[in-house]
C-alpha cells in the first residue's frame, strides 16, 4: 500500500515520511519561518506543515472564559493567543515556493473554508485534518472532494468517530487516508500513548498510518516505524525556551535530528521477514562455531572414536560440524592426522 505525495511515495517498503510540525513557532516573522523551513530541511524532515486558522473562525471567546485544561497555562486570554499565532495568508504562497526550493514538501491545516481554498488554489500536495476537526464532517467532505492524500489526527477521538469520518471521506470518492494516532495534550504522556493503535487502524481501515506526537523525544516515533507506521509528525522550534504555547514541547534542531537518523537506522534494521546469513557475518560462521577435531595423533587406517574426537572452535567450510559426530564415529581415516587437525569428509 503506497501514497504519492509531491514527489515522493509513502507507505510500504517507503521510508518514513518526517513532518517538522512549524505551526505557528514562526512567531510572526517571515524570515524566522524560513529559518525554521531551512532548519528542517538540514534535521531530516522530508515536510514542513503550518496551520491555516483565523481566531475569529476557530474558537468562541466566550466559550473559553471559565476555561481549564493545557489553555489555562497560557497566561492570556485564548483569544489573544490564537490571534497571535495566525499565519498570514499572503504569506502562504511565498512560503510554499521557499520549502520546494530546498525539496521539501510543504502543506497545512486548514480550519476554515476558505483556507482550503487558498490551499488548493496553490497545488498543495496534501492535508492534513486536526484532531480537534475530526467529527466536522462538512469541512472532511469539502477537503476529501479535492481528492488529494489526507492526513487526519485522532486525537480524543473513539474508534467509531474514526470510522464516520474515514467513511466521510472515501463517500466522497478519496481513498488517500493516513490515519495518525495522537493523543491530544501537551506534552503528552507515555503510559497513554498507545501505539499499537495503529495496527487496529490498519486492520479496521485498510489505511496507512502514523503518529502525530507530543510525547517527549523519539519512543513514540520509533515504536510507530516498528509496527508498521510510515508517518511520523512532531512539533518543531529551534529554541524551547521562546514564548510561545508550542515551543516547550517541540522538538529542537537536536532532537529532530537524532529522532531522524534513528527512524532512517531503525529502518534499515527492520530488513525482511526472511532469515538469511549476512556478509558481515561470513568470518563469524568460521570463528564462533564448532567443527569435529582430533584429541590426539591418530594413523592412517585407524578407527575413529569418541575418546580421539573433540568439539573447538573454529570451524572451517569444509569441515565436519559437530552435529554428525555420530556418524564420524567408527569411521577409518585415509591418512596420518595430528592431535588439533579438524576432520573433513574426504578424510573418512
Amino acid at each position: 500500500m503506497q501514497i504519492k505525495i509531491g514527489n515522493r511515495f509513502i507507505g510500504d517498503s517507503h521510508p518514513a515520511f518526517l513532518i517538522a510540525e512549524i505551526g505557528s513557532n514562526f512567531d510572526g516573522d517571515m524570515d524566522r519561518a524560513k529559518k525554521l523551513i531551512r532548519d528542517a530541511k538540514d534535521c531530516g524532515a522530508d515536510a514542513v506543515k503550518f496551520q491555516s486558522f483565523k481566531a475569529s473562525t476557530i474558537i468562541c471567546p466566550k466559550g473559553f472564559r471559565n476555561r481549564s485544561g493545557f489553555q489555562a497555562k497560557w497566561g492570556k486570554s485564548v483569544e489573544d493567543v490564537y490571534k497571535a499565532a495566525e499565519f498570514p495568508r499572503e504569506w502562504h504562497g511565498e512560503l510554499m515556493d521557499y520549502a520546494k526550493s530546498l525539496d521539501l514538501i510543504w502543506f497545512s491545516a486548514p480550519y476554515d473554508f476558505e483556507a482550503v481554498d487558498i490551499l488548493e488554489g496553490l497545488g498543495v500536495d496534501l492535508y492534513k485534518v486536526g484532531s480537534g476537526d475530526i467529527t466536522w464532517l462538512e469541512m472532511l467532505e469539502y477537503i476529501a472532494k479535492k481528492n488529494k492524500p489526507i492526513i487526519l489526527g485522532t486525537g480524543a477521538s473513539t474508534l467509531a468517530e474514526v470510522d464516520e469520518a474515514v467513511r466521510t471521506i472515501e463517500s466522497a470518492g478519496n481513498e488517500q487516508i493516513i490515519l495518525l494516532q495522537c493523543v491530544t495534550n501537551y506534552p503528552a504522556h507515555f503510559e497513554d500513548a498507545n501505539v499499537a493503535a495503529i495496527k487496529t487502524f490498519r486492520q479496521t481501515f485498510g489505511c496507512l498510518t502514523g503518529y502525530s506526537d507530543h510525547t517527549p523525544g523519539s519512543v513514540v516515533p520509533l515504536a510507530t516505524i516498528a509496527l508498521g507506521g510510515c508517518v511520523i509528525e512532531k512539533h518543531f522550534t529551534d529554541d524551547k525556551k521562546r514564548i510561545g504555547p508550542d515551543h516547550p514541547y517541540a522538538m529542537d534542531l537536536n532532537d529532530f535530528r537524532q529522532m531522524s537518523e534513528s527512524i532512517r537506522h531503525l529502518e534499515l534494521a527492520m530488513g525482511s521477514p526472511y532469515k538469511n546469513l549476512y556478509p558481515e557475518e561470513t568470518d563469524t560462521v568460521v570463528l564462533q562455531r564448532r567443527c569435529i577435531r582430533l584429541s590426539k595423533d591418530i594413523k592412517k587406517g585407524d578407527n575413529l572414536t569418541r575418546e580421539n574426537l573433540t568439539i573447538l572452535r573454529p570451524a572451517p567450510e569444509d569441515s565436519i560440524y559437530p552435529k554428525y559426530i555420530q556418524q564420524v564415529i567408527g569411521k577409518v581415516v585415509k591418512e596420518d592426522l595430528e592431535e588439533g587437525d579438524y576432520l573433513r569428509w574426504d578424510h573418512l
